[in-house]
C-alpha cells in the first residue's frame, strides 16, 4: 500500500507494535525490497521511506539531509522509535540517524551498508550513454546477474543519462566519503544484525567483518550465493534471519 502526505511517499504494511523501517540504496527505490516486506509485515509493522534521492536541489545533496528527511518523516507519523533495515546506503543513513537520535532507534539492520568503504561509490561510475558498461556494473550488484532485470538496468541507465541526476549520484557518493563511521560505531549500544551476501562486490565481506568488530553489540550473518542487496536476491532467507532475530531481541 503506498502513501503519500505532504513531502512523503512510503509504503505500509502489516500490524503490530514494533514498527520498521526500511532505507533504501543509492541506485534503487522502495520497490528493492520487494516480496520481504511480504514476510515481516505478517508480523509487524512495515514502512519503506522513498528517499526521492534525485528529486529537490542539489544543495541538499548528502546522507546527512536524508537522515534529517528520516527524522522528519517519523515525526510526521508520530513514531517515536522504530527498528531500522538499510542497505548500502540506506544502512549509512540509519548510521547517521543511530548517531544523532540513539533514542529514536531499537535496533538496526544493516546489509551491504556503506559508512566504511565507499570505494565502490561512484568512481568510476556512471558512464553516460554506454549501455552496456551500466548493464555490467549493474549486474555486478547481485551473485546472480539475471537480477539485473532489463527494467532495472533501463531504470539506472536514465539515471546515468540525465546530468542534474549524476550530479546527485557523485554527490551523494562524496557525501558518503566524507561521513565515515568508523570513529562513531563503538558508541553504539543498539542491537544490531548485520545480514551480508558472501559474494558482495560493492562492500565486499571483509566490511562486514570491521563492522562487527566495531559494534559491541552486532551480529553477523552471511546469505550464501549472494551479492550486495540479499533482501532483493535472497528475500526469504534474510527475512528468516531479520524475524529471527527481531524475536530474540524485541
Amino acid at each position: 500500500m503506498i502513501k503519500e502526505e505532504g513531502k512523503f511517499k512510503w509504503i505500509e504494511e502489516g500490524k503490530g507494535e514494533q514498527p520498521i523501517i526500511l532505507l533504501h540504496g543509492l541506485m534503487g527505490g522502495i520497490e528493492n525490497f520487494g516480496e520481504m516486506v511480504d514476510f515481516i509485515s505478517a508480523e509487524y509493522k512495515v514502512y519503506g521511506l522513498d528517499l526521492k534521492l534525485f528529486e529537490g536541489s542539489l544543495l541538499k545533496v548528502s546522507v546527512k539531509s536524508l537522515s534529517d528527511y528520516l527524522y522528519k518523516f517519523m515525526n510526521h507519523l508520530g513514531l517515536k522509535k522504530a527498528v531500522l533495515i538499510g542497505n548500502s546506503m540506506g544502512g549509512h543513513i540509519g548510521l547517521i540517524f543511530s548517531k544523532e537520535h540513539p533514542e529514536m532507534v531499537d535496533g538496526l539492520i544493516l546489509t551491504g551498508s556503506s559508512g566504511l568503504y565507499e570505494s565502490a561509490m561512484g568512481d568510476s561510475f556512471p558512464r553516460r550513454g554506454d549501455k552496456d558498461y551500466i548493464r555490467e556494473k549493474t549486474e555486478e550488484v547481485f551473485y546472480d546477474p539475471k537480477v539485473a532485470t532489463d527494467e532495472l538496468v533501463d531504470n539506472v541507465f536514465a539515471i546515468a543519462n540525465n546530468r542534474i541526476s549524476t550530479l546527485k549520484l557523485l554527490g551523494y557518493a562524496r557525501s558518503a566519503i566524507r561521513h565515515n563511521m568508523a570513529e562513531d560505531l563503538p558508541n553504539f549500544t543498539m542491537p544490531v544484525c548485520l545480514i551480508w551476501g558472501e559474494h558482495d562486490k560493492v562492500t565486499p565481506p571483509k566490511v562486514a567483518h570491521e563492522f562487527h568488530s566495531l559494534l559491541s553489540n552486532s551480529e553477523l550473518n552471511w546469505v550464501p550465493l549472494c551479492g550486495h542487496a540479499p533482501m532483493w536476491e535472497h528475500p526469504e532467507t534474510f527475512s528468516k534471519i531479520v524475524l529471527r532475530w527481531l524475536k530474540a531481541k524485541f
